[in-house]
């Protein structure tokens, strides 16, 4: 089903753009455009359901939130790099959708930390820690410059969207770097195994 629609979502969009680009194919496009904005936001979130399900504990801990995150930032993402290309007085749609998904992102962000426990100090430290701060301080700082100057300012507008995007994109590597230090851990990794096996939760031998 993943790959199905990340075909179809490619096509969809694949031909929205060109008809926006050349205006050739304004029947399609009609099918197109609606078509690309239904499949991408599953698509948006793919990633998260792919690592949530694996045994990597800072992940998989957090497979409700992850999915919010993912599609949180894929929305920022979009806003901001439509508010970079568009003039100010025509992006007022993709800023708003830039600003919610900040909005989103850091919420999402903060709720992901605090669902997984114990697991939550894989998020705070070492290299995904100062990801974490730094992915917070660009969406902030990009966020509130968008939100004061963007609509009157293409330079600022510009900036702003180019703090957005990255944050969001330091927001994904936080949550990689998380997975890689939880699952070199041994007490993230085994101690919670042998937990769910002494309390029946789950079968396999548990040393007492």
């Amino acid at each position: 089903v993943g790959s199905w629609i990340l075909s179809a979502s490619g096509a969809a969009t694949t031909v929205a753009a060109l008809n926006a680009w050349t205006g050739a194919l304004p029947g399609v496009a009609k099918v197109a455009r609606p078509a690309a904005a239904l499949f991408g936001l599953p698509l948006s979130s793919y990633t998260a359901a792919l690592i949530a399900n694996t045994a990597v504990p800072a992940w998989h801990q957090a497979r409700w939130p992850l999915p919010f995150l993912f599609a949180s930032g894929a929305a920022l993402s979009a806003g901001a790099a439509t508010a970079i290309a568009t003039p100010p007085q025509y992006a007022a749609p993709a800023r708003r959708l830039a600003l919610g998904g900040a909005v989103c992102e850091l919420a999402a962000g903060l709720v992901t930390e605090k669902s997984v426990g114990e697991h939550g100090r894989a998020y705070r430290s070492g290299a995904a820690g100062r990801l974490s701060w730094a992915s917070r301080a660009l969406i902030a700082a990009g966020g509130a410059v968008m939100a004061t100057r963007g609509e009157r300012s293409r330079r600022a507008a510009a900036g702003s969207g180019l703090l957005l995007l990255g944050g969001a994109l330091a927001a994904r590597w936080y949550v990689f770097k998380a997975g890689v230090q939880s699952a070199s851990d041994p007490a993230a990794v085994i101690g919670p195994q042998r937990a769910a096996i002494e309390r029946g939760e789950r079968r396999g031998a548990a040393r007492r």
